[in-house]
């Protein structure tokens, strides 16, 4: 089968050999992936990875132990867990300390033409989620997960900072659950997607509102995004943080503390509450969709993710 490798840098496509299928697994078929900023950072050292990337994904069932799985369209959650530990005992097993993670931490990633995953992440798709939309699921519910950790009052403001992938899946997604949302970032044609869906946006000229908010959510992917977005909230407010970064990050923690900043670290989601937004067609994911390339094109495709300006691009593979 066709396989994406990444390693020191280095994007190649190669043969490699079909995964096996251990007990309570599914062997997959994939359909559509997308190349996230997570992917990037892995090319540029992220966890010193070596193997095939990989996350976001919508894929076929062609073996599993539930045989009424078998042929259904699904998507899965990334963290496999042992399920026996404290933490997964508590229904917290994106923190299992056992953990292996889909493309990231040992495990083979979605960028390949057939890979594994335990039945208990997966999630069955409804016919009328098309595939293009179906391939959000993943960073949409990561963009969730902040009303699953903070309690935001309702129809509070809230500022987002970024307008990344991510950046705007977050303020589209606050916009939808009816919070006051403005959102801050350098790329008019990337903040009309989500001025059209009715979230106040502006472009950033270095200049933003300092101590204006109580809730701030970090999705810059830059270093200086945890300094800009301490210095925009108010006394006792809140930082919520999205971005995942290669390197240490330098900051003044004074301010934090004098101001009794509350930071939230913000990762991946329930799938669970990201899926009825795609059913229901509520948040405009296919805007976002930049560039498709074929599987065997993936240098071609990271390439063209990393370029300033470009948002989602899709890898597929033939059946």
């Amino acid at each position: 089968m066709l396989a994406v490798h990444l390693e020191n840098g280095a994007v190649t496509v190669r043969e490699a050999p079909m995964p096996q299928r251990p007990e309570g697994f599914a062997l997959l078929r994939l359909l559509v992936a997308g190349i996230c900023n997570t992917d990037l950072e892995l090319q540029r050292g992220y966890y010193g990875f070596a193997g095939t990337p990989g996350h976001e994904f919508v894929a076929e069932v062609v073996a599993a132990d539930t045989p009424s799985l078998v042929g259904k369209r699904v998507v899965g959650e990334i963290n496999l867990a042992c399920a026996d530990c404290d933490w997964c005992r508590k229904g917290l097993g994106r923190h299992c300390p056992h953990r292996t993670v889909l493309g990231i931490v040992k495990h083979a990633g979605a960028f390949a033409e057939f890979l594994t995953l335990p039945e208990r992440n997966l999630h069955v798709l409804s016919e009328a989620v098309p595939l293009e939309r179906a391939v959000f699921t993943e960073p949409l519910a990561a963009a969730c997960e902040i009303l699953d950790q903070v309690a935001i009052p309702c129809g509070a403001e809230v500022a987002v900072l970024g307008d990344g992938k991510l950046g705007l899946l977050i303020a589209l997604v606050l916009h939808a659950h009816g919070y006051q949302v403005r959102q801050f970032g350098r790329h008019p044609e990337k903040l009309r997607i989500s001025a059209a869906a009715g979230v106040s946006t502006e472009v950033s000229d270095g200049k933003l509102p300092v101590a204006a908010f109580d809730w701030v959510v970090d999705a810059t992917g830059n270093p200086e995004g945890l300094r800009t977005a301490a210095a925009m909230v108010r006394p006792r407010g809140t930082v919520i943080l999205k971005s995942t970064l290669h390197g240490t990050v330098g900051i003044d923690t004074a301010p934090i503390i004098v101001n009794e900043i509350t930071l939230v670290g913000s990762r991946c989601g329930r799938f669970e509450a990201a899926l009825p937004l795609l059913e229901h067609n509520l948040i405009p994911v296919e805007e976002m969709i930049s560039d498709r390339y074929a599987l065997a094109d993936a240098p071609a495709a990271f390439d063209r993710a990393a370029q300033r300006g470009v948002l989602k691009v899709l890898l597929s593979s033939a059946k």
